[in-house]
């Protein structure tokens, strides 16, 4: 789930670990009640400073996507169905929007894009 955290990227890692998180529960790759690797545990592993997992943490708690049960972990918390909608759909226009970005500096067009995703799912896209 972590394994493309970035150091390098302009975003910041705890906003980087909150989202693999949140893409994780939206996709039901996360269920309620599993439990998050511990802060020193996922900071090793990440080679981060503590610091930062924690503030994803209490992140993803602010948003309800965990419980912080002091002592004892960071568990999944049950996420109503439209916060999991919202996030997949943030996840799908943050794709589209990269895609767009790297087709630009290609100096690939919409025209381009749209044959290419035509060709790839042999679906119909409304013009």
């Amino acid at each position: 789930m972590f394994d493309d955290i970035d150091p390098r990227s302009p975003t910041p890692l705890y906003e980087q670990i909150a989202a693999r998180v949140r893409l994780a529960v939206a996709a039901g790759d996360l269920e309620p009640g599993q439990s998050l690797p511990s802060v020193r545990g996922l900071a090793r592993e990440l080679r981060v400073n503590p610091a930062t997992v924690v503030q994803a943490y209490r992140d993803l708690a602010s948003d309800g996507f965990v419980e912080v049960r002091h002592g004892q972990g960071t568990f999944i918390q049950e996420v109503p169905s439209f916060l999991r909608d919202e996030e997949r759909t943030a996840h799908a226009s943050g794709m589209v929007r990269k895609l767009l970005q790297d087709a630009a500096r290609l100096g690939i067009g919409v025209d381009e894009l749209t044959q290419a995703f035509r060709a790839e799912t042999g679906a119909e896209i409304l013009e």
